[in-house]
């Protein structure tokens, strides 16, 4: 079926089958292949990879110094894989809950996951991330995350991470939602020229990261909602007599009609 749609899609590639995660059909002798670009969609909070699966891995996806990221979710031992299969000049992209990039910051208590994430963040490693509208996916009305992955960032960008919430950019479908072609092209716009837009892009240093815990949710930093506003007591309540006058000028006005007609 993968061959029939890449051939419907005028692709040409190689498809393999096994499983990626414990034993990568990709190779070149004994190490992983490497690449100019990966792009992917694993299955989101995969929860059957053990600590034991990372440690009998022998091709150098998972280093020590990153950590183990948890058995609850393999978001980041997928990213790990990702990050091991680019080369020198490499660029990922990868589809991921939005939990991937928040869980666990904020927590006194270690966390595994986000001991992987804070790897990524000071190795800089992490381009930037994309927080895309609810109930774009077939499998899921949950939100996701477009985690960028970049090897060889250019020199202005290092110690940068670039944020996007495209969480409003969306329009209703049935039975799923979409982005239309426009918010496309304002996204991906906003992240090729790393031009920050109020309530929609920005760019934030690891040392901001950091104090957030290493929550890498553009959630976290930009906030689409427009702020609360606070009114002054004594002008509410100068309202509120002025609506009591009215009231009372309303119901004198309705008794009189009312004794008129003889009720």
């Amino acid at each position: 079926m993968a061959n029939m749609n890449m051939i419907i899609h005028d692709m040409e590639g190689t498809i393999e089958i096994g499983d990626t995660f414990k034993n990568p059909k990709f190779r070149l002798a004994n190490r992983l292949q490497t690449f100019d670009r990966v792009v992917s969609n694993p299955m989101w909070n995969q929860d059957w990879f053990k600590e034991e699966d990372y440690d009998a891995d022998e091709l150098g996806r998972f280093p020590q110094g990153a950590g183990f990221p948890g058995a609850q979710s393999a978001d980041w031992g997928w990213a790990q894989h990702m990050l091991a299969s680019l080369n020198g000049n490499g660029r990922a992209a990868i589809v991921l809950d939005t939990g991937a990039a928040s869980r666990g910051s904020g927590n006194a208590n270690k966390n595994k996951e986000k001991t992987v994430r804070q790897w990524f963040v000071e190795q800089d490693l992490v381009e930037g991330v994309i927080y895309l509208p609810e109930n774009l996916f077939y499998n899921t009305s949950a939100p996701g995350i477009l985690l960028f992955l970049n090897r060889n960032k250019p020199k202005e960008r290092r110690g940068k991470l670039f944020l996007v919430n495209a969480s409003q950019v969306v329009e209703k479908g049935d039975p799923k939602n979409f982005i239309p072609a426009a918010g496309i092209e304002r996204i991906v716009t906003a992240f090729v020229t790393w031009q920050e837009e109020e309530k929609f892009a920005k760019v934030v240093t690891r040392e901001q990261v950091a104090k957030e815990d290493y929550n890498i949710s553009p959630s976290r930093y930009i906030h689409v909602a427009d702020a609360e506003t606070h009114r002054p007591i004594a002008e509410i309540l100068e309202e509120l007599e002025a609506l009591d006058a009215e009231a009372a000028e309303a119901n004198a006005a309705l008794r009189r009609v009312l004794l008129k007609v003889g009720v």
